[in-house]
């Protein structure tokens, strides 16, 4: 049966006239990333780590013995991708959903619908969920028991870290893969047969110059989305030639990848502060600016820095509490953009500053021993007797 028996079949009604003229039109403003999306496994590029021959996913897919998978990357990476080669190239029954955009009660429909499938024709159902992180975890309860008895193969997308967003017990029944960007390499690929594919602009007779390509392979920075979604604007407004003007007013910014609420926030943050202590100004110049520039909070990189110059220099430089607290000071009533010339002075003054953990480690021994050892019992302001004799040397 095809699908437009399927859909005439599913409404009740006789064949629509204009049901193939209407598919036209869908098919016409249907985004470029989309119509070129992939339905085979040897048309996707990139993610060679898992889709290299003999490697884990390439195996489960070409055997057809998928089981429940987490894939987790960044956008543009080929997440939803992956899930319809799965379904394009597996026996299962796929169902597709936006896990913003589906109930509770859809969840039990389609666990019902999966379990009669089995039973009747034997078929499993695939279940992709797009942005499985904004899955409540109630949501995912309802989903476990048919995980764990085999009833749906789940199949979940993410761009958050799944071992915060995801219920455990779903991760524990599921195999976790994480997507990395695409090379600008692999993007030029992406671009090129999107420029000569029928479902592209293959029919179309104009000539991108290869400095347009590479200038999108770069400022992509590893989203093949972004990339087909700046071409497909330079094909619309352009005639002829698209060459490294074009390109540039198609992309004029480059994609800065950093989740101010997710793990790049504190992974960037980290990489800061080691820069800093390594005394690489160059390093924790370039990772400042990333934050800034993605938009972090600036009071946020004042108080790690805070904490830095306390905890990594202490009396090694005392001065540097005094800088730390004069930037916060200015970054509060100044903010941005000025007060970057600020963080960007105290980042220098404590990455040339001399670094001892000294006071750190003091103070945390002293902690210790109050928590582990025997108390000292400090005397009554009415006890003559002279303070008892610390033993213990927490600072020299």
């Amino acid at each position: 049966m095809n699908y437009r028996s399927v859909y005439c079949v599913y409404n009740h009604h006789m064949p629509d006239l204009f049901f193939e003229q209407n598919e036209k039109q869908r098919e016409r403003v249907r985004p470029l990333a989309d119509r070129l999306r992939p339905s085979s496994l040897k048309d996707v590029v990139g993610q060679q780590h898992i889709l290299e021959e003999g490697a884990l996913l390439q195996r489960m897919i070409t055997g057809d013995t998928v089981s429940s998978i987490l894939f987790w990357g960044v956008p543009g990476t080929g997440k939803t991708t992956l899930a319809q080669v799965i379904a394009n190239e597996t026996k299962g029954h796929f169902e597709s959903f936006n896990a913003a955009m589906i109930g509770v009660s859809d969840i039990r429909r389609i666990i019902e619908e999966a379990k009669r499938r089995i039973e009747i024709t034997s078929t499993r159902t695939i279940l992709f969920l797009d942005e499985i992180h904004r899955f409540s975890r109630s949501q995912q309860d309802v989903l476990l028991e048919a995980v764990e008895q085999g009833v749906l193969i789940l199949i979940g997308a993410t761009t958050e870290n799944p071992a915060y967003t995801v219920n455990n017990a779903l991760i524990s029944r599921s195999t976790v893969f994480k997507l990395e960007p695409l090379s600008e390499d692999e993007i030029q690929r992406v671009l090129q047969r999107a420029i000569t594919d029928n479902h592209g602009y293959g029919l179309l007779d104009v000539k991108v110059l290869d400095e347009a390509i590479t200038h999108w392979a770069h400022f992509a920075d590893g989203d093949a989305r972004r990339a087909l979604n700046a071409l497909e604007i330079a094909m619309q407004s352009s005639e002829g030639t698209i060459d490294l003007e074009t390109a540039q007013q198609s992309m004029q910014r480059k994609a800065i990848r950093y989740d101010k609420h997710g793990d790049g926030h504190y992974d960037h943050a980290s990489a800061l502060i080691k820069s800093v202590r390594a005394s690489d100004t160059n390093a924790a110049l370039y990772w400042l600016a990333s934050m800034l520039e993605a938009g972090e909070d600036p009071r946020f990189i004042a108080r790690r820095m805070s904490i830095f110059a306390s905890e990594d220099i202490g009396l090694a430089d005392p001065r540097a509490m005094e800088q730390a607290a004069s930037a916060w000071l200015v970054i509060e009533r100044v903010g941005m953009p000025e007060c970057q010339f600020s963080l960007s002075q105290l980042v220098i003054y404590l990455c040339r500053a001399p670094k001892s953990r000294a006071n750190n480690d003091a103070i945390l021994q002293a902690r210790e021993d109050v928590t582990r050892r025997r108390s000292i019992i400090a005397p009554s302001d009415h006890n003559p007797e002279a303070l008892p004799t610390i033993t213990a040397t927490y600072f020299q």
